[in-house]
């Protein structure tokens, strides 16, 4: 292996330990959302409002992202989001002011957007000199970070441990993963126009193919935020689940989601990606319609299963595809890309609320699952972009 090579033993370890930092960083502000609502005294309707911050900083900050990374490389790009990450979750542990709060929301929200496109391009460069797919294993630690952030974060928060006490012990452990990662991160291999000693530009619209690749990413998120916030609902008030089983859906979706991208490699180079697409999309589709149409508890809650496994290799397949594209330079389409995918993350519960309210929420997921569609329906033009030979 070249010395010069991107992908090496160091530089993969580094991208893992920045997916599982930015996947247990934001997992752990999940079981201090309540905290925060008694702190400040609000109401749901004033906490989503002020949830919306995270998301608006994330997507505001994904733009200046990738030209960032193209003129001085992902490094002090993916240190400097998972540094803001960190120093924003002792903020919001203690923060009791509304406009404190906002500010907190922002700052993690835009240092969030910042780490996810900076490590993403990390992984389309360490995955460019490899011979075999690496991005579904990089995904799966942001998901096993997930699992390890909220999990912890719900057994200190248990154990008596103050909201502020167990948030700066979280960040003291992003730290140590991240001070852990910077050695080991590529040091000076700006991407795009930058890595010619051009200028990159601050914003780059996306075009071509990426587009299309930032709208499937947009619905596979869109799915997975509909199953967080709107599953459980669809559960006890359409399928008789009672409300302590209620979050067994999602626990079963994430568990399926997990184990298919930690399996993902192997399973992304014996099909291709355009097999991927193709049944993963037919997957997760076929799963929406168990969960929708089934009468039967336990055949409904093995629907959520059947969407975490058919779903679990979209995204890592559509960033791949999005770092092989000739189309754009690759830092600037992973940017793109993100923020049109976040979009959906973003907007998705709201715009899923807004039909539930007029036609019901079983209506809400019958549009999702006519627009999961898409996805089989786009394989082919995906895994034709530079397509491996197994792809063929």
């Amino acid at each position: 292996m070249s010395p010069t090579s991107a992908n090496r033993p160091a530089t993969r370890l580094a991208t893992r330990l920045a997916f599982l930092a930015a996947g247990f960083s934001l997992s752990c502000w999940a079981p201090l959302v309540p905290y925060a609502r008694a702190r400040l005294g609000v109401d749901d309707a004033t906490l989503g409002l002020l949830l919306l911050c995270l998301g608006i900083g994330s997507v505001a900050a994904m733009p200046a992202t990738a030209p960032l990374s193209a003129r001085h490389g992902t490094r002090p790009v993916i240190l400097g989001g998972g540094l803001g990450m960190a120093l924003a979750l002792p903020a919001l542990a203690t923060v009791d002011s509304l406009a404190g709060m906002a500010v907190a929301l922002l700052v993690f929200g835009a240092s969030l957007g910042t780490l996810d496109v900076a490590m993403n391009v990390h992984a389309v460069e360490v995955e460019a000199d490899a011979d075999r797919p690496l991005m579904s294993g990089f995904h799966g630690l942001f998901s096993v970070g997930g699992f390890c952030g909220s999990g912890g974060m719900t057994l200190l928060l248990a154990a008596g441990v103050a909201p502020w006490a167990a948030a700066w012990l979280s960040a003291a452990l992003v730290l140590v993963l991240l001070a852990l990662a910077a050695p080991r991160l590529l040091r000076t291999r700006p991407m795009g126009p930058a890595a010619e000693g051009e200028r990159a530009p601050l914003f780059v619209r996306p075009r071509g193919i990426v587009i299309l690749l930032g709208i499937l990413a947009l619905v596979t998120f869109l799915t997975e935020g509909a199953l967080l916030d709107w599953g459980a609902l669809l559960l006890t008030d359409h399928r008789g689940v009672a409300p302590t089983q209620a979050g067994l859906g999602y626990t079963l979706f994430s568990l399926a989601m997990t184990t298919g991208r930690l399996m993902g490699d192997r399973v992304v180079a014996a099909l291709g990606g355009r097999r991927v697409m193709l049944w993963g999309g037919v997957a997760a589709i076929a799963g929406l319609g168990v969960v929708l149409l089934s009468p039967w508890t336990p055949l409904a809650l093995a629907g959520f299963l059947l969407i975490g496994a058919g779903a679990a290799n979209l995204v890592p397949v559509l960033f791949s595809a999005t770092g092989r594209q000739q189309v754009m330079p690759p830092a600037l389409a992973v940017a793109g890309m993100t923020a049109i995918g976040y979009a959906g993350m973003l907007g998705g519960p709201a715009l899923i609320g807004f039909i539930a309210r007029g036609w019901g929420l079983p209506s809400a997921f019958t549009l999702l699952t006519a627009l999961m569609l898409l996805v089989p329906l786009s394989a082919g033009p995906v895994g034709k972009i530079d397509a491996p030979a197994n792809d063929a």
